[in-house]
């Protein structure tokens, strides 16, 4: 290595932005959703239920690969060329 050309790495730059686990656009959509129903709609049971099932999901989803909303909308756009 030459002297004098190192450059920090933050740990932010390389880390996944997750809310409470899940990715920021799946938490953001799931909480929009589920308020909508849960506030909009009145149905305060059903709009809980699909925040914390949804928000379990992503979470579950996360764990195993942090990029799943990335990929899933890159398979979306593609699955004409998948078809059998």
């Amino acid at each position: 290595m030459t002297e004098g050309f190192e450059i920090p790495v933050r740990r932010s730059l390389t880390e996944p932005v997750l809310m409470a686990g899940a990715p920021r656009s799946a938490a953001i959509v799931i909480g929009t959703v589920a308020a909508a129903v849960g506030l909009g709609l009145q149905l305060w049971i059903p709009g809980l239920l699909i925040w914390i099932g949804g928000h379990s999901a992503a979470v579950f989803m996360a764990r195993r690969d942090p990029d799943f909303m990335t990929v899933m909308a890159r398979a979306m756009r593609h699955k004409e060329y998948l078809s059998c």
